[in-house]
């Protein structure tokens, strides 16, 4: 597994660092992008076989370069994961419009991109995987994302485009659903609150492992999916909280 590379976006302190750290593990050469240069050059050092780039792929010129950049440095991605999202919370009167645009550039327009770039040589080899983390925003619009699920609806319409094109190329493509708050370091320690655009279930007074998802878990999840049998590949997977209501 050494000579195999993985491609993470939107690597921060909990699901994307947590994924790195997952595939780091099993011999892979992870490639981790982020817009923040200080917890990036952290992680280098606390991630073996990592490296990392500073890097909005909602900018579609600086995306190119840093692909090429991870060509050079590593080698071809056998594998993606396409993490990094760009969300804004707020009713369609009151959130700015141009926000939309920008969610789309980095939900969406960016897994495009990425796959143009990396799906060729994944054809060519007769192997590889896509592996998009989404949440329930891709099958529902509610009033406070109006500008935010449009966008993760449409990612997951691609990533479903591009695993009925790719999959009889042998090249595995899913959609990993993730329905709960994720347990990241920026919530407060003790009894965790939720986001404020995450109403609290009547009983948030129960242990918060109840609520928030690991993104350890997500982690194995996420590699578990890459890593399936051909004879059993699975697109849409949803994950959740056992005490999350759907």
């Amino acid at each position: 597994m050494t000579n195999k590379v993985c491609l993470v976006t939107g690597v921060g302190g909990a699901t994307g660092a947590a994924i790195s750290r997952r595939f780091a593990r099993d011999g892979y050469r992870v490639a981790m992008l982020a817009r923040n240069r200080d917890r990036l050059e952290r992680m280098e050092k606390e991630i073996s076989g990592s490296k990392s780039y500073v890097c909005d792929v909602g900018d579609r010129d600086v995306l190119a370069r840093t692909i090429a950049a991870i060509r050079s440095d590593l080698g071809q991605p056998h594998v993606l994961v396409h993490n990094a999202v760009s969300a804004t919370f707020g009713t369609f009167l009151d959130a700015d419009p141009t926000e939309l645009e920008r969610n789309f550039r980095v939900n969406t327009t960016a897994l495009l991109y990425l796959a143009r770039a990396l799906a060729p040589d994944m054809i060519a080899s007769g192997s590889g995987a896509i592996v998009v983390t989404g949440n329930t925003s891709s099958f529902r619009g509610v009033p406070n994302y109006a500008l935010f699920a449009p966008t993760k609806a449409a990612q997951r319409i691609l990533a479903e485009s591009l695993a009925r094109d790719l999959g009889p190329k042998r090249v595995h493509v899913a959609y990993v659903t993730i329905d709960g708050s994720i347990d990241s370091p920026w919530l407060s320690e003790g009894g965790r609150t939720p986001p404020a655009w995450h109403p609290p279930p009547a009983d948030w007074t129960r242990a918060r492992d109840d609520w928030f998802v690991d993104p350890d878990a997500i982690a194995e999840e996420v590699f578990h999916v890459a890593h399936q049998h051909p004879s059993a590949w699975a697109f849409d997977l949803v994950i959740r909280p056992f005490a999350e209501k759907w």
